[in-house]
């Protein structure tokens, strides 16, 4: 399956993730707190990476591998979208913030 059918047969699915995660960028407050270990964020960074590149060689197949596609495009929307929206509400707080 190519990867333009997938993005045109769930362009909806798609913009919903990329909007919901466009809101949750807007109404998240940045927490300056520990976050996670770097074992753990190496951990979920090695994770990441095999799921793409189980998804690029195409090591699972049928339905399962439709899915891992789908789960990776939509997350991968979601955190564009969580980027974005932090990012402006980033630039709309600090302008409306009172010179110091």
């Amino acid at each position: 399956m190519t990867m333009p059918y997938l993005v045109s047969f769930h362009l909806g699915w798609l913009i919903g993730s990329l909007l919901l995660g466009f809101a949750m960028g807007w109404i998240s407050v940045v927490q300056r707190g520990n976050g996670t270990s770097k074992v753990t964020a190496r951990w979920l960074a090695a994770l990441a990476a095999a799921l793409v590149a189980a998804s690029f060689a195409h090591v699972v197949p049928g339905r399962f591998g439709y899915w891992l596609d789908l789960g990776l495009i939509m997350f991968a929307c979601y955190l564009v979208g969580c980027t974005i929206g932090a990012w402006l509400r980033d630039r709309v707080v600090a302008r409306s913030m009172p010179a110091v």
